[in-house]
């Protein structure tokens, strides 16, 4: 800045008032000021100045489980459309599902001073967050609910949304519904299999343990484990817990040669291009995203309200994929 300022031929407190956005500067000077930085390559340096009191970094960290997701990535963009309004950058990294990679992530993340952290907690806990170090910076959870009584939280109604897609196989005639989703261990994932086991449960319907499936992690997965159950023949219907699932049950049905009905839960890119068109049910991720970005810009502004806790519905959006063949 002082190079800045001897080239321009202004004070360095000139200098300071414009890369600071300040806009009562005289044209003149302003234009002297902005052709030195161009000449000279001038970058402010935020890591420096966001550690002096008063300032911030103008970054906020986002953690979700996998990078390679449209789930998360659909997510991610809302948050950042959001964020990016109010002049703050993102930085989205993965946790892998594991507890101690998301842990050096929120350490590095707090250690690059970022102003706010949004966080879908991982399979596998990690520290418990009053282990570690103050100061934590305003923190929302995103898609799973997590153990710090400050933090805001946004969910989706996993459990209702899982409900509905099931009875939209039953509704449709089937009575074998195959389970199909990662591992229970995940919160959506369990709450989803609680919303299929009630809503068999409440048409008389036990549930029966070989059609549910929770080893897919990956759409190979899936597809491996639709196409033993074809082979089997003991399921009528498949609930794909998550957009993986659902596709991998596509690919199982086209090497097959043959399709059962189908819901799956996440909307994904491909579902409206199947013949059938694939019926889901799906949460308003944009939203989701969206009311988290709000939910931590209103921390950072200083709100002081007790926590909040965000539970946005899941609507079943029919196409056809639900009946029989």
């Amino acid at each position: 800045m002082n190079d800045v300022a001897r080239v321009a031929q202004v004070a360095l407190k000139t200098v300071s008032r414009y890369v600071n956005g300040a806009t009562n500067i005289d044209p003149v000077l302003s234009k002297r000021i902005g052709d030195a930085i161009e000449e000279l390559g001038y970058r402010r340096n935020l890591a420096a100045a966001s550690i002096r009191p008063g300032w911030t970094s103008r970054m906020v960290g986002l953690i979700i489980s996998d990078l390679a997701n449209p789930y998360y990535s659909t997510l991610a963009r809302a948050i950042e459309e959001i964020l990016g309004a109010e002049g703050y950058m993102l930085i989205v990294a993965s946790s892998e599902e594991d507890g101690e990679q998301h842990d050096r992530l929120v350490n590095r993340l707090i250690d690059q001073r970022v102003d706010g952290l949004i966080i879908v907690p991982p399979q596998k806990a990690g520290r418990d967050w009053s282990r570690f170090p103050p100061p934590i910076p305003p923190l929302v959870f995103l898609d799973r609910p997590g153990a710090y009584e400050r933090a805001d939280t946004v969910l989706a109604d996993d459990r209702d949304g899982a409900a509905a897609a099931t009875n939209t196989l039953l509704d449709a005639g089937a009575r074998r519904i195959a389970f199909v989703g990662d591992s229970r261990g995940i919160y959506t994932m369990q709450e989803r299999f609680h919303g299929y086991a009630a809503a068999l449960e409440a048409r008389g319907i036990p549930v029966d343990d070989a059609l549910v499936q929770d080893g897919a992690h990956t759409g190979d997965h899936a597809a491996r484990i639709v196409g033993e159950l074809l082979d089997r023949g003991e399921a009528d219907a498949v609930f794909a817990a998550n957009n993986r699932a659902s596709i991998g049950a596509l690919f199982a049905f086209r090497e097959r040669g043959r399709e059962l009905p189908l819901v799956g839960f996440d909307d994904f890119e491909a579902a409206p291009l199947n013949v059938p068109a694939v019926t889901v049910a799906t949460p308003d991720l944009d939203e989701m995203g969206r009311t988290a970005a709000r939910l931590l810009l209103a921390r950072l502004r200083g709100s002081d309200e007790p926590a909040l806790t965000e539970r946005l519905p899941v609507d079943v959006v029919l196409r056809g994929s639900q009946l029989p063949r």
